[in-house]
């Protein structure tokens, strides 16, 4: 995996440290990752885009190999603002002012915050299975509670999931991705291993429930604010979703990046949430069209 790509860590100047890859040569293109994952999830589909641009892979602050900070009662150290923060940083350091990004699920909402507070700097962006985290709060029905139970159960107050999660991380990642349309048998072992390797780390389960916590949170208040605002994304956008994930058949995925952006394009895939590592080759093709020599 990643045959194109060296290994990098990057200081920033609060002191995290986010872990990632770099791999390929032309336009930037930036990965973010979803939960409970890190930037290995984009292992079947980074070595053909190395082939066409200068890739970078970074696993969120609280994930993977990334640092995992201390938060507060607000959460604003697991804010998406703080967290699109970190990326812009990074490629700053890479010497990339502006860049294209693609993003799933935790990352995706990451990417969202960062195109709206850094608007200056994504070229176009392309969203994979999520709608805009306001929207399916409000809009949250029996089945979608049911199915995304970890968005309910992760943002009760500590250190009640913490302490579940601590008991048997390897056995929370299978729970949480092995009861998704695909099941485990989808992912390659060597990526499973990590995604259980790194929530088995320190502090992982606490900076997880403080991602989702933020987004039960201060990340709404942002949103809000940006709504009322009447701000809408700008950039070009392309959303993907699995046909057979929660997702897609909870809500109207198309309509409400509508609602929340000027020029959208998307369709669903023949897939269920984890479209990456479920059908990369599709993925493949709709991220070069939407993306090669468009920068």
């Amino acid at each position: 995996m990643f045959e194109r790509f060296e290994s990098r860590r990057f200081t920033l100047d609060d002191g995290v440290v986010i872990h990632g890859r770099r791999g390929g040569a032309g336009p930037a293109l930036l990965l973010l990752h979803g939960h409970p994952q890190s930037h290995v999830m984009w292992h079947r589909v980074a070595d053909e885009l190395a082939l066409h641009f200068d890739v970078v892979a970074l696993d969120l602050r609280g994930y993977g190999d990334s640092s995992r900070p201390p938060s507060d009662d607000a959460h604003a150290a697991y804010s998406k603002r703080t967290m699109a923060r970190d990326a812009v940083e990074v490629m700053r350091q890479l010497g990339h002012e502006r860049f294209m990004l693609c993003a799933h699920d935790r990352g995706a909402r990451v990417a969202h915050r960062l195109a709206l507070d850094h608007p200056q700097v994504v070229q176009r962006l392309m969203l994979l299975d999520i709608a805009p985290t306001l929207a399916m709060y409000e809009q949250t029905s029996e089945r979608f509670a049911r199915a995304y139970w970890h968005w309910f159960f992760l943002i009760q107050p500590p250190p009640l999931p913490e302490r579940m999660i601590d008991a048997d991380p390897a056995s929370y990642v299978t729970s949480v991705m092995g009861r998704r349309h695909a099941g485990l048998g989808v992912f390659d072992p060597r990526a499973l291993a990590q995604y259980q390797r790194c929530v088995s780390l320190p502090g992982s389960a606490h900076a997880i429930c403080e991602d989702y916590r933020a987004s039960a949170g201060i990340d709404l208040d942002h949103d809000r604010a940006d709504r009322a605002a009447g701000r809408k994304l700008a950039l070009p956008l392309k959303v993907l979703w699995g046909r057979h994930g929660t997702v897609g058949q909870c809500f109207d995925v198309l309509q409400l990046w509508r609602d929340a952006a000027i020029e959208v394009s998307g369709r669903a895939l023949d897939c269920g949430h984890y479209i990456a590592e479920e059908r990369p080759a599709a993925l493949l093709v709709e991220m070069l069209d939407f993306l090669e020599d468009k920068a």
